[in-house]
């Protein structure tokens, strides 16, 4: 897993860096320019070759923009013809970012533009190859003016290629999230320095931020206090390893047993997915438990999975008097009313791990706080969709909702953070940047963008197939964040292992190769 750092940890990183004496805010901000432009130098290495390539700067009134001006000195004397444009007062910028602008200007040698001129530099002859924007970065804290945002708009529209230092101005680097109005902009690059901001796989961070490039400027890694505060990224299958391993000497009681309440006749199939999915995961086995009136449809579809009549809630406690049932999944295809309901209190009082899907979730809607009391302190995993997400937590997801005009903006860290310590468990919050909270825990996100883009997933029965794969974890003795973590990271896995023309069934049918690429 690697590590994700709000803005203010950023820049309390490099202070603390700075008050050791071993490193200046001049050799950092040095140090960001050269990564800049050695990512530049590899992405497009074809730029640097051609004769009168022309490069456009965009300098915030910070010591992002002082970054800039680093960058714009390595190009020229790279050989590009460069401009360089700044927003405000260079006498008001801070020390480094001062002393960098006095290092492009050298005395006169090479102008800076006011921002406003900007249009007129894109309009002499053609136009430009690359564009910076090292305007704002991460310590953005209000919308960006519009006329500003106008001249970034235009400056990445006619730019060949488009790069921003740490991120996109006009995003929030701790959400993702555009302050003020929806920009709709992206770039081809984005370079930001030490560790990943969350803002970069987060909301409309992921799709801004087209390409990611992390530069080491020498500062040291998280401490072990600080590793208690970072969120914490799914991405390497070093992370779900295990998942493909086994004792070779267990049985199959030894892998647990899952139990996935089914609906009614008709009703079947989402549950059936779910089942499956904790079994293609490593469950050593799983019972379907299904209503009288679903028995001979459920029994026509399956061989691997067992049955079980479970008519209603005291029937549940019957089936749960054998201990060896580990873990059970209520929601998927359940149906909503009374009947679920009483089934949920069941599973939450039986002291067994459980997941809370689809059905399950918004059967406790008009009153979430019973759920609540119920799935405080226990072994549970809520798996809420955004709509789910708002009938349980009406008020974390208006705040959500709501468009931040100031930063750091509310993210879905955040929320997702807020919900599990309202609720005292486990919470999965689907999306492409999948967000999963325990309480007392670091946060995990799981962000399906760039590499790890599953658009596929985005189809009916792929939340029941999630469902399943953490109940399966579950069942075999995972804690629920791990369960919830790796179950995220391989559900997008299979997406991907199968491709485009996806359906949910496809999914548990992926999970063998995927796993058998992880031995």
């Amino acid at each position: 897993m690697s590590k994700l750092m709000t803005g203010g940890q950023m820049r309390d990183a490099e202070k603390a860096a700075i008050r050791t004496g071993k490193v200046t805010g001049a050799t950092l901000m040095q140090r960001a320019g050269q990564g800049v432009f050695d990512a530049i130098s590899k992405r497009w290495p074809d730029l640097a070759m051609r004769r009168g390539t022309r490069a456009l700067i965009l300098c915030g009134p910070g010591n992002n923009g002082g970054d800039g001006f680093v960058v714009a000195c390595l190009l020229a004397s790279a050989g590009w013809s460069v401009d360089v444009a700044l927003l405000g007062d260079p006498a008001r910028l801070p020390p480094d970012a001062a002393a960098n602008h006095a290092k492009w200007v050298d005395g006169g040698r090479h102008p800076v533009w006011p921002l406003a001129d900007v249009a007129g530099l894109i309009g002499r002859d053609g136009g430009h190859d690359l564009m910076v924007d090292a305007l704002f970065g991460t310590g953005l804290s209000r919308a960006v003016a519009e006329d500003v945002m106008q001249v970034l708009r235009l400056a990445i529209g006619r730019a060949g290629h488009s790069v921003a230092i740490d991120i996109l101005s006009g995003l929030c680097a701790d959400s993702g999230r555009w302050l003020g109005a929806d920009a709709g902009l992206s770039v081809d690059l984005t370079v930001t320095f030490h560790i990943a901001r969350p803002g970069h796989v987060l909301s409309a961070g992921a799709t801004a931020t087209r390409a990611l490039r992390i530069v080491d400027i020498g500062l040291p890694a998280p401490s072990a206090s600080q590793n208690d505060t970072l969120a914490q990224l799914i991405d390497s299958s070093g992370d779900v390893a295990s998942v493909a391993h086994k004792d070779p000497a267990a049985h199959k009681f030894g892998s647990g047993h899952a139990l996935v309440l089914s609906g009614g006749a008709g009703r079947t199939g989402a549950a059936r997915l779910a089942a499956r999915a904790a079994l293609r995961i490593g469950a050593g086995l799983v019972t379907l438990g299904v209503p009288p009136a679903a028995q001979q449809e459920v029994a026509c579809q399956i061989t691997a999975l067992m049955l079980a009549r479970v008519p209603d809630a005291p029937a549940l406690v019957a089936l749960l008097h054998d201990h060896r049932l580990s873990a059970l999944c209520l929601g998927p295809g359940l149906g909503i009313g009374a009947r679920t309901r009483a089934l949920v209190v069941a599973a939450l009082q039986a002291d067994r791990a459980v997941v809370l899907d689809a059905d399950a979730l918004t059967s406790f809607s008009d009153d979430p706080e019973a759920l609540f009391d119920l799935s405080r302190g226990t072994r549970t995993v809520l798996t809420p969709h955004g709509g789910e997400f708002a009938r349980l937590f009406p008020d974390l997801a208006e705040r959500l909702a709501a468009t931040p005009a100031t930063g750091p903006a509310w993210s879905r860290l955040d929320a997702v953070q807020a919900a599990s310590a309202r609720a005292g468990c486990t919470v999965l919050l689907k999306g492409a940047d999948t967000v999963i909270a325990a309480p007392d825990a670091p946060v995990h996100v799981h962000a399906a963008c760039r590499g790890r883009a599953a658009p596929w997933l985005a189809t009916a029965g792929a939340g029941d197939v999630l469902a399943g794969l953490i109940t399966g974890l579950l069942a075999r003795g995972q804690a629920p964040l791990d369960a919830a973590a790796r179950a995220a990271w391989l559900h997008v896995e299979c997406a991907r292992h199968v491709g485009p023309g996806l359906i949910a069934e496809d999914l548990p049918e992926a999970l063998p190769g995927v796993l058998r690429a992880l031995i």
